[in-house]
């Protein structure tokens, strides 16, 4: 189950002549892409700062491939484009708020990404900044965002996607609940009014006024379907649920608009291609797509004869929506299938393998809009008359969040219908956020800074799990809703002033539910770090013992001490050999059922123990947070596939 990490140096030498002795496994066609982009804008990357939602969109595609396999480049990559754009106070260079473009906040997601991982203040006073920006932003008489100020009481399907992923994010990261009712209503606005009774989909602009010249007098929306409106609209609703708290009133109403529109876009899917068209519901049903003296589609440009074509980021917006959408419980399993043949044959299509080992994308138009100057009928000639260019940054956005989810294909049906529960009850540390807010932190499953198990998380998500906190003590009610459940490093006094200790009800619940097919995975930590005699409690029920030693410490920058050597194959729980990092441990005593799974230099770090129909794993330091798995510190150890696989493991077992 495990996914090799390739870096972006090594890729970029192996690209070009294989490195077969460094590369374990083939760079997927995202991780090509990624490379790609680091090698073409090495050179020209200007120090000055470029914003606009075609930047902001394809760093979001980084993004989602950093959290794929952990590449600092990657992170580095993201960081350098926005750091010229952030003063120190958190000021954005340049930006013209009086615009009032939804299209300038798309990029906000890019300085929240940096935040949660940094916790930088600056990047937290420009989000302010941008969030507050939707504050003044014009509205129909709906309650619709105007899609620009130049644009009034239009709303546009793009819109939809520069706005409110960033707005459910910033709701969640600092604590802004009511926001969660008006971004659905933004979304849902859309659902209701823009779209098509008759093919399910939705058309590329409202004029609520109907006073626009491409507005149909009665309805007030434009005349088609244009595919990359719909794209931005999709990713819209699915991106913008991760970040909806599960008991939102209108959490369920976007999950079915999203299956709504799934299903619309389906069902125009090209069935010889598995593609989608420029105008989605346009194809000509007797006309046949261009082919090449070889019998093979013309890359980019297959066109029908009336002059519609298959475009490549509409189609790349699609597969991912659809494929994040079965990996997230959202669609059902058959869904993956329209997925999959998309990709497949995405990579025919649209791109070639340059002479350098670099990719290209073919098949982006180059731009989509209704009225302005020159106007834009938005009728079906204007859409495919637009330029179609190669290596357009919104169809490389696309691809790679196309392709980080299609990395995840193969393994996302491992967890489905499974819940991995985080304690934040004995571990309940909390800290002030950049805006002065009381947060929790410290192994959590949101928290993105190094402290956090954000990436562990992901790893669990990776394999269709989904996440779930505790916030109070275990009961055998709450343990029933997880397959999966984590303790990591219980407070003592100097971390938490009002720590909770383990107690008998909760270690009841606990050895009930794993006696009955829970599996459990405890995580201690040092003797300086951690709670032991209440925590003891509960471990020894399963014949595990926490030992309040200091144990593989690490002074300075002397990393070899912490070093652990995790054996090939035999564990179980790890498909490869590797070494490992844990800095300053505790050890662990087995008797009764449990048995040592790892030992290192006399001390056992990793046990098992198989108990009634459940199992528990316990390891002496809490290791695969972020700090050693996001590969920007500790990237010579391999945190990042310690995590993947211990949550393939876990899912496995789970019932």
């Amino acid at each position: 189950m495990r996914r090799t990490r390739l870096l972006a140096a090594t890729l970029i030498l192996g690209i070009t002549a294989i490195a077969s002795a460094q590369i374990a496994a083939p760079a997927t066609p995202a991780q090509k892409m990624a490379a790609t982009v680091l090698q073409q804008t090495k050179a020209t990357t200007p120090a000055t700062c470029t914003w606009g939602y075609e930047d902001g969109f394809r760093l979001d595609g980084m993004a989602a491939e950093w959290h794929n396999n952990a590449d600092p480049a990657l992170f580095n990559y993201i960081k350098s484009a926005v750091d010229p754009c952030i003063a120190a106070d958190g000021s954005i260079v340049g930006y013209k708020a009086e615009t009032h473009t939804l299209d300038n906040i798309e990029m906000g997601r890019a300085i929240l990404f940096l935040y949660r991982v940094t916790s930088q203040p600056k990047y937290a006073l420009a989000a302010k900044f941008l969030h507050n920006q939707l504050d003044q932003q014009p509205r129909t008489p709906s309650g619709g965002y105007w899609h620009k100020q130049i644009y009034p009481n239009q709303m546009w399907l793009d819109g939809a996607y520069m706005a409110e992923p960033f707005r459910a994010e910033y709701a969640a990261t600092f604590q802004s609940p009511a926001d969660f009712d008006d971004i659905a209503k933004q979304l849902l606005l859309m659902d209701a009014h823009m779209r098509d009774p008759d093919s399910g989909l939705l058309k590329h602009g409202w004029d609520e006024s109907k006073s626009m010249p491409w507005a149909d007098k009665t309805t007030g929306l434009s005349p088609e379907v244009w595919g990359r409106a719909m794209g931005w609209y999709s990713m819209a609703l699915v991106d913008t649920l991760d970040w909806f708290p599960k008991d939102q009133p209108q959490r369920p109403a976007l999950v079915a608009a999203l299956n709504r529109t799934m299903a619309a876009v389906v069902k125009v899917q090209d069935a010889k291609s598995g593609l989608w068209w420029q105008v989605m519901d346009r194809r000509s049903r007797n006309a046949l797509a261009q082919r090449q003296s070889d019998g093979s589609i013309l890359i980019g440009m297959a066109r029908e004869e009336n002059g519609n074509y298959l475009e490549a980021s509409a189609s790349a917006m699609f597969i991912y929506a659809i494929a994040k959408s079965v990996r997230m419980g959202y669609l059902p399993q058959i869904y993956e299938e329209d997925a999959q043949k998309g990709w497949d044959s995405y990579q025919k299509q649209f791109i070639t393998t340059n002479p350098d080992g670099t990719l290209t994308l073919h098949g982006t138009v180059k731009v989509g809009g209704l009225g302005g100057k020159p106007y834009r009928a938005g009728d079906f000639d204007y859409y495919i008359h637009e330029p179609v260019v190669d290596q357009d940054k919104k169809g490389v956005g696309a691809f790679l969040l196309a392709g980080s989810e299609m990395e995840q294909a193969a393994t996302q049906s491992l967890g489905q219908g499974k819940t991995a529960l985080m304690d934040a009850w004995f571990n309940s540390q909390t800290r002030k956020n950049a805006l002065g807010q009381s947060e929790l932190f410290h192994y959590k499953w949101d928290d993105d800074s190094a402290s956090g198990y954000s990436l562990f998380g992901r790893a669990f998500e990776s394999y269709g799990v989904s996440l779930a906190t505790l916030p109070a003590a275990p009961t055998a009610a709450a343990l029933a809703k997880a397959s999966i459940y984590l303790i990591a490093s219980p407070d003592i006094p100097a971390k938490n002033p009002a720590p909770h200790y383990m107690d008998k009800p909760s270690g009841d619940a606990i050895e009930a539910w794993v006696r009955s097919g829970g599996v459990l995975l405890l995580f201690s930590n040092d003797r300086d770090n951690t709670e032991f005699t209440h925590f003891n409690t509960l471990a020894d029920r399963f014949g595990i013992h926490f030992n309040p030693v200091l144990s593989h410490h690490v002074v300075g920058d002397d990393h070899s001490t912490g070093e652990v050597v995790i054996p090939p194959a035999n564990t179980g729980i790890f498909g490869e050999g590797f070494t490992a990092f844990m800095k300053d441990t505790s050890s662990i005593t087995v008797s009764g059922p449990a048995r040592a799974v790892v030992t290192d230099h006399g001390d056992i770090m990793i046990a098992i123990s198989h108990v009634g129909k459940g199992v528990v794993l316990a390891v002496t330091d809490p290791w695969v947070y972020n700090e050693y798995a996001d590969g920007r510190k500790m990237r010579q150890y391999d945190g990042f596939e310690a995590a993947q696989d211990l949550a393939a493991w876990a899912a496995r077992q789970a019932k």
